[in-house]
């Protein structure tokens, strides 16, 4: 397995969302996280993402492994698209941005700043800024948020191509991609309320 979760219990302001998360996501291929907004899906790639630690269990095969895309794209609004690009690359000593440019339809935009995109452009940036990092797992929030039919088609594909390399991606989304891979309700790991005395407990 690429990345393997055994019984994580993740926390948002301090308080359990999720428990007994457990999943493995092999090489070649994609996990979906399903769930209804505010479930902990969010909370959940955070952790696997390395942002916070989970309260309990284990996980295995993220370290400097994943690269990470949430609702913040990454960019510097006055660099261009290819130094941003470029920018990131660097980050992770690798120089070959040309793929992610195609890969997006960028290569029109190169030498535009990122500040004069459009929300889908600079999305589409965002998502480009992965195929540069040389990561082999993506973690993905929301991905789609701003992309008309194209760009989604668009970043299906540049996932298609990360898994048919060896890659795994693991990615919350309410959109259906046709991915290879399974999908996971974390519904069913809502972790149970907490008791007043246990609330209490918190402040003691």
């Amino acid at each position: 397995m690429i990345l393997q979760a055994d019984t994580l219990t993740v926390t948002r302001g301090g308080i359990p969302v999720l428990e007994a998360v457990s999943f493995a996501l092999p090489p070649e291929r994609a996990l979906v996280l399903r769930g209804p907004n505010g479930i902990g899906k969010t909370t959940l790639l955070r952790t696997v993402a390395g942002l916070q630690p989970p309260l309990k269990g284990r996980l295995t095969g993220a370290e400097d492994r994943v690269a990470y895309a949430a609702h913040a794209d990454g960019l510097k609004s006055t660099l261009t698209v290819a130094e941003n690009l470029t920018f990131w690359a660097q980050v992770f000593g690798r120089t070959d941005i040309a793929p992610a440019l195609a890969a997006y339809e960028l290569e029109p935009l190169a030498s535009r700043a990122a500040g004069q995109l459009s929300a889908g452009q600079k999305r589409r940036l965002g998502l480009a800024r992965l195929m540069v990092t040389g990561r082999p797992i993506w973690v993905l929030d929301e991905p789609t948020v701003s992309l008309d039919r194209a760009a989604v088609a668009m970043f299906a594909a540049a996932v298609r191509a990360h898994l048919s390399g060896g890659g795994a991606a693991l990615i919350a989304t309410h959109i259906e991609l046709g991915l290879d891979g399974a999908e996971l309700d974390v519904s069913r790991f809502r972790a149970k309320p907490r008791t007043t005395d246990e609330f209490d407990e918190v402040f003691l």
